[in-house]
């Protein structure tokens, strides 16, 4: 689970005293995605000492303070209404009292939090009254030695507040050189709750202290950094600011945690495809024992890790492997005894197959229904050479992603060139399929599985974008309508994996979204369980109501669990899901459709993980 890191808009002062100024720079910390804003209460007159009768004037710096004060202090009826709109907009409005009787008019705005601010980290009385009133407390740690931060720390902790303490430099602006960022990990050693305020130029200092553990981020922000005042130039204008957000929240998503390495999804590809496996240097018979004359290590790494090869060696084989064969983890021991013909389902159940292992599988199993996954180059085979008999059993396509020139499956593209390749990627689709279906004695109207697009590199698409695309794809998939086979969707996940990398995706994702493309355009789609899982966790959708949306609109099933965001095709339990609930929904409402367990790389090891998730789904749906 991410560590959201909490950001204060520090408006201040930055206002200059206007009123509609401070409730723009307010909208505009709403608008930039920020926590909260703070503001800075005082009581001038009883703040800062009366000048003697004698005439003594104060320093240069303090009469500069003293007259931007006089000039820009709100009054507390503006604070008064400031909070009141805070309240109104759903944006959490913090202020920093600078004496006791600011914090007693405070007591009036009923906050959660309460900002001491670094000049009042030795104001001992006053950190006292704040103590008092049991709020979270936030207090700055600029122009304070460790020996009084440790006193103050000392106690906070002894009236067991609940408190942050946040790493600041008091100069603005701060030069890089003199900020430590470092002593947020010695703050740590003292106390877990640790953030920093930062009056540096620029962003970077403050997404490091993310980095660091910085649980809050404040910085001042202001509308133009050259208007008159202390802290204009230490402040962040709404650009700036907004890419600070963004910034963090990109942070917090690679931080992860310290527990132990787990790969990514898109690592796992790669490794597939770049890593060594162990393969057969020539043909081995059952019981014949491995050595270094029978086996080698070749890519990819679709096989058995050369981690084993030692393990291997002196062992006997449990079964005939040809040469340039996988050698698999069953290699290393005998396989189990799974019975693969007794799987009982109201609907009808296949499993996906390549054309070149086909044949192998159709020797162990019979489904209802096989789905053939094709690449690119499978478009140019003559697929007979593959399929050597007539087969009663149904089929259906899924369509490849990616074809020649790495040219991803866009038919919502509004590059129109760009449009047009896919449309004939596509129809070679189509072609192959319609021959295949030549082979299968049964199958009328085969489906046509696609990923059809709709996704983008860097950032998701704007809102009239989106809708553009929709009606691109609603257009392009009438455009292929036949009686002779069917193009159906699959539902998409917030973050596809497109070999290795990862995409933005902007259509089907939302289960509304779904049913309302397929109720308009007349579609149907694949239902990918494990996509769904991934939507819901990310945008906090519940799972029944996900499913109850689409389930008029479904075709076709894949059946896999997920974990988080972008773990997808998990063996069904290995995800955070309930897997119970989704199969109790399949089971009452889905009738006359098919589906298949879309475990990945579940074809390794002689099907291994294919053949344990029909066996949780045995007799379930």
């Amino acid at each position: 689970m991410i560590n959201r890191t909490y950001i204060i808009s520090e408006i201040g002062n930055n206002h200059n005293g206007s009123f509609d100024r401070a409730i723009a720079m307010i909208d505009k910390s709403k608008k930039m995605g920020v926590d909260a804003v703070k503001f800075q209460i005082r009581d001038i007159n009883n703040l800062y000492r009366k000048k003697s009768s004698h005439g003594i004037k104060e320093d240069l710096g303090t009469e500069y303070i003293l007259d931007l004060l006089n000039k820009y202090d709100f009054t507390r009826e503006t604070h008064l209404k400031i909070r009141k709109y805070c309240s109104q907009i759903k944006i959490e409005y913090i202020c920093s009292p600078w004496d006791i009787q600011s914090l007693k008019f405070l007591d009036k705005f009923n906050l959660n939090k309460i900002k001491v601010a670094s000049a009042d980290l030795t104001n001992l009385p006053l950190i006292l009254e704040v103590i008092k009133r049991k709020k979270e407390i936030i207090i700055s740690t600029g122009m304070s030695s460790e020996d009084e931060i440790l006193l103050i720390l000392k106690i906070l902790k002894k009236n067991k507040s609940n408190f942050t303490l946040l790493h600041c430099n008091s100069t603005y602006p701060a030069p890089a050189t003199d900020i430590n960022l470092r002593y947020i990990e010695r703050l740590k050693k003292f106390h877990s709750k640790v953030g920093y305020s930062g009056h540096e130029r620029g962003t970077a200092i403050s997404i490091a202290a993310v980095a660091l553990g910085a649980s809050i981020i404040e910085r001042h922000f202001t509308l133009d950094r050259t208007m008159e005042g202390p802290d204009h130039a230490a402040s962040l204008e709404e650009n700036e600011f907004s890419y600070l957000v963004s910034s963090i929240r990109e942070v917090e998503k690679a931080l992860g945690s310290n527990s132990e390495r787990i790969l990514t999804q898109g690592e796992m590809i790669n490794r597939e495809n770049l890593a060594k496996s162990i393969v057969a240097r020539k043909n081995i018979s059952n019981n014949e024992v491995f050595t270094k004359k029978n086996i080698e290590i070749k890519s990819p790494g679709r096989g058995l890790s050369p981690l084993n090869y030692e393990n291997l060696i002196g062992k006997k084989s449990n079964r005939n492997i040809q040469k340039g064969d996988f050698l698999y983890n069953s290699d290393l021991k005998r396989p189990s005894n799974l019975k693969l013909n007794k799987f009982q389902f109201n609907l009808n159940w296949g499993i996906p197959v390549r054309f070149h292992d086909f044949m192998k599988f159709k020797s162990m199993i019979k489904p209802k229904i096989w789905e053939f996954h094709l690449s690119y180059s499978d478009l140019s085979v003559n697929f007979k050479d593959y399929i050597k008999d007539n087969i009663e059993e149904d089929f259906c396509v899924h369509a490849p992603e990616l074809f020649a020139n790495s040219s991803l499956l866009d038919l919502a593209s509004r590059n129109k060139n760009y449009l047009k390749l896919s449309m004939e990627n596509i129809s070679k689709v189509i072609e192959l399929t319609i021959k295949i279906k030549s082979t299968f004695l049964n199958t009328k109207k085969p489906l046509i599985i696609a990923n059809v697009g709709g996704h983008s590199m860097d950032q998701n698409i704007d809102e009239n974008e989106k809708i553009e695309a929709y009606g691109i794809l609603g257009e392009s998939i009438k455009s292929l309508k036949s009686n002779e086979f069917e193009i159906i969707p699959q539902n998409m996940a917030p973050f596809p994996w497109h070999f290795g990398g990862q995409r933005f995706q902007n259509l089907l994702v939302y289960p509304k979204e779904i049913k309302d493309f397929g109720k308009k355009n007349n579609i149907n789609f694949c239902i990918d369980t494990s996509h769904m899982i991934m939507t819901c966790n990310h945008f906090n959708l519940d799972i029944k109501k996900y499913l109850n949306l689409v389930y008029k609109y479904t075709k076709h099933l894949h059946i896999a669990d997920a974990k988080g965001i972008n773990q997808e095709g998990l063996q069904i339990g290995d995800g955070d899901s309930n897997f119970d609930e989704i199969t109790q929904f399949i089971s009452k409402k889905y009738k006359n459709i098919s589906f298949i367990p879309e475990i990945w790389q579940g074809h390794k090891d002689h099907g291994k993980d294919f053949w344990l998730a029909l066996k949780y789904l045995n007799n379930k749906i």
